[in-house]
């Protein structure tokens, strides 16, 4: 890999960690580990207005975190791939472990 290539990647993994420094996305992310939810169903479980849920979907689905899977009109969500749920599982055991 170049110098070029490596601070674009770099760069990428930058943002990706910043998706998970706010608390919304990592609730999202911690019901996705379990499986595929809509956004109202996540809003309900989160007790989250769909809006607030749909800005950060966006935003996940940006950064390839999550991806979707259309049924009729309804949207499913779910993580991107393993890379994603290792990553939260590996910080919230070291978050818990740290206490």
């Amino acid at each position: 890999m170049n110098d070029i290539n490596k601070v674009e990647s770099i760069k990428e993994t930058v943002q990706l960690f910043k998706i998970f420094s706010d608390n919304t996305r990592l609730r999202i992310i911690d019901l996705l580990v379990t499986g595929e939810f809509c956004v109202q169903d996540i809003s309900d479980t989160l007790e989250t207005s769909q809006s607030a849920i749909s800005h950060q979907l966006k935003l996940l689905r940006d950064l390839n975190v999550v991806r979707t899977r259309k049924m009729g009109k309804q949207v499913f969500y779910s993580l991107q791939d393993n890379h994603i749920k290792e990553i939260f599982l590996l910080g919230f055991s070291h978050a818990t472990e740290c206490k």
